[in-house]
């Protein structure tokens, strides 16, 4: 499978350092503004999402939020 080394490289950014490696509602923000530059939704930028929703540690609102955020956002597309 092929992913989005730029969307990885962010949440990786977003979860090193200060905090506690969880990506916030803010950094949900973040992955879900770089998802929707290209305006559109690629099979792979969908198995990025997968693999980062799966392979990250998500606080439990901003899980919800990028669920309903991407749900709403591709639908659209």
């Amino acid at each position: 499978m092929k992913y989005d080394g730029e969307l990885i490289e962010l949440a990786d950014k977003l979860t090193s350092g200060a905090g506690d490696g969880r990506l916030s509602k803010d950094d949900a923000s973040q992955v879900f503004d770089a998802v929707r530059d290209g305006n559109s939704y690629t099979d792979i930028e969908k198995g990025t999402v997968k693999y980062l929703r799966e392979n990250y540690k998500w606080t439990d609102a901003a899980d919800e939020w990028f669920r309903t955020e991407i749900r709403k956002w591709a639908a659209t597309k």
